[in-house]
């Protein structure tokens, strides 16, 4: 005790900068000393104390500290005052952003006639690329949008969970009228493809809420129609101008039909965006950021909690992304051959595929692509190496293999990117890393995660409390690629159909001619 009382400043501006580090508030940190022994964990207040070094905690409590982080206690009492150095940045959400230049081209007169003439020349249509702009935006900001948590907040008062009757109280206290229809599943048309899809709900103004009696027997996709309705009266007054509620649409949801798809009209984003805020809602109303935390800490992010609270795995992964302390997360939902109908990278992870040109040799490595195809219901965490470049990035995902109301299989996978968190844990990344990807190579792309790569896993598993990481470690990791033609494996992907070539190309053409000029020269 008296050695923490010496050296109690030391320990208080450690405990700061890696509970800061983590993204944890002095609440969340203590409800996790909680989880692990209730008797000995410290309070809020206590805690705020043994930081500023008003209190040293005692060595049992100085325990429980450094489990929660991973950190050995002499950690928090060598003589150094020094602290861990900053994470090394990690990439922002989204694509890599590209120079607007020259930007005489990139003027609004010029992108203003230029970009309708390319989505008619591609068949893009104006929601798809509506769309695409919503999901870049969503992912530079990584999912902060705090008008519309306050807005869920205010209806919700921030109840939780919420049950089908709290849902239709909701919309009686906002003048709404639930109708019910009897409609089952019908063949759409999406662009270019025929879907099975199901109307499950539409909005018809001022106040009329239509939904199909399906959904009875479905309490959490009812949920989830009701809110986003609720949403819709809220935010835009009920004015009709939102898509319906349908199964096996492309990005952005419902089938949109197939004439005069290309090209866009002045509807286009604001229907999109509209479709946007009244999901975002209605997923805050059903999970505000607080207790949703609270609750996720205590499950250790395991999606199948979800159906405890009647809420589907898709709106437990969405809101994932956006309450948890750690920002490096990416969703997808994924339907077969490789439709998106939902895409989030607050991680920046390098897409494999996408809606506007569809790939014909995808890495069938990826958790989604190889769940899309299985004959039955996968649920499973997986380890990845990602090989973009000359880049190896590391993630882990958890997927689940599931059916919408009409019967068709889909894929929802939520990740997250292990590199930042293992250079916060005071690990080279780039080491662990490398390690995986040296261990996958020499056993055909996928094999063993080496123990000390494991050990170092394992930690950030408990550090960031994602108990499916943990499980991801009892398979072996894998390799994946965008492309399987760029396939870093000894040998090819299965199913990788890689013709021979003897094109050219044209750039090694000119270094060839040069460098012939140049032996002659000499």
């Amino acid at each position: 005790m008296t050695q923490l009382l010496r050296k109690g400043h030391f320990l208080g501006a450690k405990l700061r900068s890696i509970r800061k580090r983590n993204g944890l508030t002095l609440e969340e940190l203590s409800a996790r000393c909680i989880q692990r022994d209730a008797q000995r964990a410290p309070s809020v207040s206590y805690l705020s104390m043994i930081e500023s070094g008003k209190r040293s905690p005692a060595p049992e409590t100085l325990e429980l500290l450094a489990a929660v982080f991973q950190r050995d206690p002499e950690w928090f009492l060598d003589e150094s005052v020094d602290l861990d150095p900053p994470a090394p940045a990690a990439p922002s959400g989204g694509a890599a952003k590209v120079p607007l230049e020259p930007g005489f081209l990139f003027s609004k007169d010029v992108l203003q006639a230029a970009i309708p003439e390319l989505l008619a020349q591609t068949g893009t249509s104006g929601r798809q690329f509506a769309h695409l702009l919503i999901r870049s935006h969503q992912e530079m900001s990584r999912n902060d949008f705090p008008d519309l948590e306050r807005a869920a907040d205010g209806v919700g008062e921030r109840k939780f969970p919420l049950a089908v009757e709290d849902l239709l109280r909701l919309c009686r206290r906002h003048g709404l009228e639930v109708r019910w229809f009897e409609r089952k599943p019908v063949l759409a048309r999406d662009k270019d493809r025929e879907v099975r899809s199901m109307v499950r709900s539409f909005f018809e103004p001022p106040r009329i809420i239509y939904a199909n009696r399906a959904l009875q027997s479905d309490p959490a996709r009812l949920k989830f129609d009701l809110a986003a309705h609720i949403a819709h009266k809220v935010l835009h007054g009920g004015d009709g101008m939102r898509s319906a509620h349908a199964t096996g649409g492309e990005m952005g949801g419902s089938p949109e039909g197939s004439s005069d798809t290309a090209g866009m009209n002045a509807q286009d984003v604001l229907h999109a965006w509209r479709d946007f805020e009244c999901s975002f809602f209605a997923g805050a109303l059903l999970a505000p950021r607080v207790p949703f935390r609270r609750f996720l800490a205590r499950e250790r992010y395991r999606v199948e909690a979800g159906s405890r609270l009647e809420l589907t795995p898709a709106v437990i992964m969405r809101r994932m992304t956006k309450v948890s302390p750690y920002p490096y997360w990416h969703f997808f939902d994924a339907y077969p051959p490789g439709y998106l109908r939902a895409v989030y990278r607050g991680n920046g992870i390098p897409l494999p595929w996408g809606n506007l040109a569809q790939v014909s040799d995808p890495c069938p490595n990826w958790a989604v692509f190889r769940m899309i195809d299985a004959p039955r219901g996968e649920t499973g965490s997986q380890i990845s190496v990602l090989r973009d470049g000359e880049r190896s990035l590391l993630y882990c995902c958890h997927s689940r293999r599931v059916k919408d109301m009409a019967g068709n299989p889909h894929v929802l996978s939520v990740g997250v990117d292990l590199a930042p968190a293992l250079d916060a844990n005071g690990v080279s990344s780039q080491e662990i890393t490398g390690s995986i990807f040296t261990e996958c190579v020499h056993r055909r792309g996928e094999g063993r995660i080496p123990k000390a790569a494991a050990d170092a896993l394992v930690a950030v598993a408990n550090v960031l409390n994602i108990a499916w990481i943990e499980d991801a470690l009892e398979r072996p990791a894998r390799i994946i690629c965008p492309r399987s033609t760029r396939c870093p494996r000894p040998e090819r992907c299965e199913g990788a159909r890689v013709r021979p070539s003897r094109a050219r190309e044209i750039d090694d053409v000119r270094d060839e001619i040069l460098g012939r000029e140049a032996t002659e020269d000499g």
